[in-house]
């Protein structure tokens, strides 16, 4: 049997009907009509001789082949974007399209602060930014649909390189007046796990910051509930507990029009890592390299 070469914008329909799981929402991601897309999948099917993918009138199901064919083309889809990003980095540095994830974490506070020197000083440079949880962010990352990803360590990357940007410190927010008001560091055996407020799951700033204060307890009896520091905010500024805030959140002026206090906790662990990382052995590394010190510099 001849087996056809598919092309790359066949394999670009199939990935995203595997993300999306809708014939619809995969063509809109893909910026053409439901019925090209359609299309282009069942010529990918008659080239190969194989059925990829089961329709019926409410799901879309991959077959086993059809999952073993998209894990594939992610990879075929990335060596080809890389092919062309090892073209564009042999021209100037940090010029042309790049693309980057930021968890939410940080978004708010650094970039701010950075985008318009580095608006200023690399004009050329066309940053297009996604915030997302550091679990999404990464699978960005190794899906090709991002270049970097700029998230808090220690988290699982998977095989990336790394560059450090800064150390953030990690502090404990009460309102004022409170008895616990302490006039230094707060330790971690003086924080009232019935009271302490956390981000949801998927924010890894509420696994540092529980591993900082290394008391089992707190992640049994913690009420994980903000969906933002801001969301953490507000409620401990309404007397409903307290929590944990980063350094780079309080420097941004997050407590700004509150009556709550921070105090640094006391831990030899309470930081966390900021970090760009990339897919290791990509042709944009040194690029990458230079973007992290553009960043450490702002």
């Amino acid at each position: 049997m001849t087996v056809h070469q598919p092309t790359l914008k066949q394999l670009q329909y199939l990935v995203a009907l595997h993300e999306h799981g809708h014939f619809g929402r995969a063509a809109d991601a893909c910026f053409v009509s439901q019925s090209t897309l359609s299309a282009g999948l069942r010529d990918l099917e008659s080239l190969l001789g194989v059925i990829l993918v089961e329709r019926t009138r409410r799901a879309v199901r991959f077959t086993p082949l059809g999952n073993a064919v998209v894990v594939k083309a992610h990879r075929i889809l990335r060596e080809a974007e890389e092919l062309s990003e090892l073209v564009e980095a042999s021209g100037q540095p940090l010029s042309g399209e790049l693309r980057m994830s930021v968890i939410p974490t940080i978004a708010p506070f650094l970039l701010p602060r950075m985008l318009p020197r580095l608006r200023r000083e690399r004009p050329q440079l066309r940053l297009f930014l996604r915030e997302e949880p550091s679990a999404a962010a990464i699978e960005s990352l190794h899906h090709g649909r991002a270049d970097c990803v700029l998230l808090a360590l220690p988290y699982p990357t998977g095989d990336v390189e790394k560059e450090l940007i800064e150390l953030d410190a990690l502090f404990v927010a009460f309102p004022k007046g409170e008895p616990r008001d302490f006039p230094g560091e707060v330790p971690p055996s003086a924080i009232d796990e019935s009271r302490l407020l956390l981000l949801e799951d998927g924010h890894c700033l509420r696994d540092h910051a529980l591993a900082a204060c290394n008391r089992p307890e707190l992640r049994a009896s913690a009420t994980m509930i903000g969906t933002s520091l801001h969301t953490l905010v507000q409620m401990v500024d309404n007397g409903l507990g307290l929590t944990m805030l980063p350094e780079m959140a309080i420097d941004a002026g997050i407590l700004a029009g509150t009556d709550i206090v921070a105090r640094p906790l006391q831990s030899p662990t309470a930081n966390r890592e900021i970090a760009l990382v990339w897919r290791k052995n990509s042709p944009r590394t040194e690029e990458f390299r230079l973007l992290a010190e553009e960043l450490r510099a702002g």
